[in-house]
């Protein structure tokens, strides 16, 4: 079993925290099935059109998202930590095989994101965290609407489980 040690620095690092009325169960599979996540992944009007997953440590973790206007975002990641329908660790900062990315620029954010998923009831205790290397990092994804940006996608993601 794999341990992923973390200790949040409010500093450094953001986190939204939710308990949603679907099962772990339904989250994982939300979380790490590419035909699931391009129905919510994405808060709307952004779409995600185009996902792929290899789900193990050193794994791919690749989306594309579209903005209203129709310009495209790719972003590539890699799978930490993969613990079935308790918890999903990737980083923007490695790819495929743990290999460094080449993203630099005033616009680069890399973070590393994880999901945690607890049984609550009949529902999931969801808690999402973002992981920053520096204050700027963490502050930039504030600005962009992180807690309000991934409460979305979290709404889109029960709204859309529970009709499949």
């Amino acid at each position: 079993m794999s341990k992923f040690d973390f200790e949040f620095d409010p500093r450094f690092d953001l986190t939204f925290e939710r308990t949603v009325d679907v099962k772990p169960a339904l989250v994982w599979a939300a979380w790490t099935q590419p035909q699931h996540i391009v129905h919510w992944f994405t808060p709307a009007p952004w779409k995600t059109n185009h996902c792929e997953i290899d789900l193990r440590p050193g794994g791919l973790f690749r989306t594309v998202m579209q903005s209203p206007e129709g310009q495209e975002f790719p972003g590539d990641g890699c799978y930490l930590d993969v613990v079935e329908n308790q918890r999903l660790v990737w980083t923007s900062a490695l790819g495929p095989g743990y290999r460094p990315t080449n993203e630099s620029g005033p616009d680069a954010m890399m973070f590393t994101g994880v999901i945690l998923m607890e049984p609550s009831g009949e529902g999931t205790k969801y808690t999402a965290i973002a992981i920053h290397r520096n204050e700027e990092d963490k502050k930039k994804h504030e600005d962009m609407g992180f807690e309000h940006g991934w409460g979305a996608a979290l709404d889109q993601l029960v709204a859309y489980m529970k009709a499949v």
